[in-house]
């Protein structure tokens, strides 16, 4: 698809400026279009997909396709998800993987030699192209390029063993969309056709979407997966299967760090029972992002023997250091009320920190300005409010699990 002045082009110029590099003259016969299109393509991938970025002979697709893919990551994590479904489901089902939305491929290929078939489908003839040339390139012999709009035709779909969607989450202006019924292909419409080609489903949603919303949506959710990169959460999955589960179970997981994926169900997180505490222990924890997404706050509490300081705060307190927990543990070395002289008292040497607020009527910006705090240094501040109601600060310092 490259002429040979236009690789030459991209090989001299791909550790360059693109947008420098589109105000030269480029020489003759080179696609200046095209070369550009690749070398910002490759820098991305170079950050997101390392793997791809070193392999010679991949093409990248324009700018959205490349900011709307999986990361390296993410795939893997899904790649590692699926092999779980595959092997606890047996092989009843054809062993096809049946993708309704391929894009750039990205999920495609890492899940594809799991299986004896792939069906990649795309309604985009450019990206069809790219990812005929890449999959080759790939050594993916099992995969089957479909050039449609999967939404169209169901009665067209394979038997699988599992089907994977990725809607488009921008509608026909370019803004970017949530809910389900915003995206494309629509999945309340097709969620029962889904069904009954596939042994299950994994679907990739917004990180920004309401998981209770979603299970509304949805049917036959058996679990979800709130996806973390280092304390982001980037994607949100759900599992679902042809039977209605009698469960459904939440994943919490925060990739490129130590902590363990926290694990619980719905029901379990409905009949916790939680102790609330309006006087702050020895440590303080604050739960990470995939924990804050997915909602076991009650879960989390009874799992790890901890008090919750207040039921809309979700930090947690306890008296001795908790070995595992999903987040952050900080040392408690001072609280206070915000009276002129208890936080001069708790600010006494303190020029700049760390501020977080939870559950609090007012803004970190607000505060900080208050306060009169740079940021950063290693001291640590949360706003937030006990279960007596009272507005108060706390100052940590990270701890060590002991």
């Amino acid at each position: 698809m490259l002429d040979e002045k236009t690789q030459d082009f991209i090989r001299t110029h791909r550790e360059e400026d693109v947008r420098r590099l589109a105000l030269k003259p480029a020489s003759e016969n080179v696609d200046l279009r095209m070369a550009l299109q690749q070398i910002e393509g490759w820098q991305t991938a170079r950050r997101k997909l390392p793997s791809w970025a070193e392999r010679d002979g991949i093409l990248y697709p324009p700018r959205l396709p490349m900011e709307q893919c999986s990361s390296e990551q993410t795939a893997r994590y899904k790649q590692a998800l699926v092999k779980r479904l595959l092997d606890n489901n047996g092989t009843e089902a054809p062993h096809t993987l049946m993708d309704l939305t391929g894009g750039f491929g990205i999920d495609f290929s890492f899940l594809a030699p799991l299986f004896d078939r792939a069906v990649y489908m795309e309604r985009q003839p450019e990206l069809c192209r790219i990812a005929a040339h890449n999959f080759k390139t790939l050594g993916l012999a099992q995969a089957e390029i479909r050039e449609t709009d999967s939404s169209l035709s169901p009665d067209e779909w394979p038997d699988a063993a599992c089907c994977f969607v990725d809607p488009a989450r921008r509608d026909t202006a370019g803004r970017k969309t949530v809910a389900i019924e915003d995206c494309e292909p629509n999945l309340s419409i097709l969620q029962e056709a889904i069904r009954r080609k596939a042994a299950f489903s994994l679907i990739k949603l917004s990180p920004m979407l309401d998981i209770r919303t979603a299970l509304r949506t949805l049917a036959h959710v058996a679990e979800v997966h709130a996806v973390s990169v280092q304390g982001e959460c980037k994607e949100l999955l759900l599992v679902v299967t042809r039977q209605k589960p009698e469960k459904t179970a939440c994943h919490c997981v925060n990739l490129g760090t130590e902590d363990p994926t926290f694990t619980f169900t719905l029901t379990e997180e409905e009949e916790a029972a939680c102790t609330y505490s309006d006087t702050p222990g020895r440590f303080l924890y604050e739960p990470n992002a995939s924990v804050m997404k997915c909602g076991g706050f009650r879960s989390l509490a009874t799992r790890y023997g901890l008090r919750k300081l207040h039921p809309n705060s979700h930090l947690y307190t306890s008296d001795h250091s908790c070995r595992d927990f999903p987040g952050r543990t900080f040392a408690i070395e001072d609280c206070c009320g915000f009276g002129k002289k208890e936080l001069k008292r708790l600010l006494n040497g303190l020029g700049q920190a760390n501020l977080t607020v939870r559950n609090f009527p007012d803004t970190v910006a607000g505060l900080r300005k208050r306060l009169k705090l740079r940021e950063g240094g290693n001291a640590y501040l949360f706003a937030t409010t006990l279960a007596d109601g009272r507005h108060v600060l706390l100052r940590c310092r990270k701890a060590e699990p002991q």
